[in-house]
């Protein structure tokens, strides 16, 4: 059985990855689901310290076809430096794996 890994990724709104999910889940299938939860992220940017409401976007996939999955995020990421995190899953129900495996290319 194939290993799981996340994805994590943060975006500005729920309509931004909303997009990525439909094209990313149902067109290219390289993630099994995307939890979505509304964060409030604190960050200096370009020597600003930044106050966001963002959405964490939690994708669920294979190790198989997690660099296809974070270069998708990467062109179609709103944002000109994407978070883009990928977070191993050791311990993982054997059924909910296997769904996983079998949603995914």
């Amino acid at each position: 059985m194939q290993s799981g890994v996340i994805i994590m990724s943060t975006f500005p709104n729920q309509e931004s990855i909303l997009n990525v999910a439909h094209d990313l889940i149902v067109k290219k299938k390289l993630c099994a689901c995307i939890n979505l939860v509304k964060v409030r992220s604190l960050y200096v940017w370009k020597n600003k310290l930044e106050d966001q409401q963002e959405f964490m976007a939690l994708f669920k996939t294979t190790k198989l076809s997690a660099d296809k999955l974070k270069s998708e995020i990467k062109k179609m990421h709103p944002y000109e430096v994407p978070e883009i995190i990928e977070i191993k899953m050791d311990d993982v129900y054997k059924t909910y794996m296997s769904w996983i495996s079998e949603s995914t290319t």
